[in-house]
């Protein structure tokens, strides 16, 4: 049996994608291309209540999951895999990308990429607020090598946020150890193979060294 992964390449979409390649999981990706609206047809939304991508159907036992962050939790439970050295900060470090990272980046992706010159205050706001999300980042990164101890879910949820980074106005030179820890999982095979899921949208920028 294999997941069935809706899904488009956007973070919260690669999240899954990443993750399914770093479980070794069966998976076919069904495209759900939301420049189109079709998050909104009736039977993604019969999966997808929320209409957002990702969503899954484990055909193991015929479960329906979406949101990326309870999708990534129920695939550690699934596996026993991925789920870091201590699970309390796993657990803390993926509620830092739900609650901050993501919705905060999203806002800076809209603001800064999709439609600058409308709002200098939104600008400002959020290139501000991702600058200090980096920050936040860096100096946990200063004293472990994944946001968890070890590699986990932590880091395939946050990573694809941080891959638009030439987005987001931030200067690398001031993250040394956030730099480290991008290109390092920019290399790995998995995340290679999941980034392109459904469709391929060109390499992944690294870091500038």
């Amino acid at each position: 049996m294999s997941i069935d992964l809706y899904t488009w390449p956007t973070p919260n979409g690669r999240k899954i994608s990443i993750a399914l390649e770093e479980f070794e999981l069966d998976y076919v990706a069904h495209p759900v291309n939301i420049g189109k609206d079709e998050q909104f047809a009736p039977e993604f939304l019969a999966i997808s209540p929320n209409n957002k991508i990702p969503a899954i159907i484990d055909r193991d036992n015929d479960r329906s999951l979406m949101e990326s962050g309870a999708i990534l939790l129920y695939l550690v439970d699934k596996t026993g895999k991925l789920g870091g050295d201590d699970p309390w900060v796993t657990l803390e470090w993926l509620m830092v990308q739900m609650g901050g990272v993501g919705p905060m980046l999203g806002q800076a992706n809209h603001f800064l990429k999709f439609n600058e010159g409308k709002s200098a205050y939104a600008e400002e706001r959020y290139a501000n607020e991702a600058r200090r999300l980096y920050g936040v980042l860096d100096r946990r990164l200063a004293d472990a090598e994944y946001l968890s101890g070890s590699y986990s879910i932590a880091d395939i949820a946050t990573w694809p946020w941080i891959s638009r980074w030439e987005w987001h106005r931030i200067d690398w030179s001031e993250l040394p150890n956030l730099a480290r820890w991008y290109n390092a999982i920019a290399e790995r095979d998995a995340v290679q193979r999941g980034y392109d899921v459904p469709i391929s949208t060109g390499p992944i920028p690294l870091a500038p060294a």
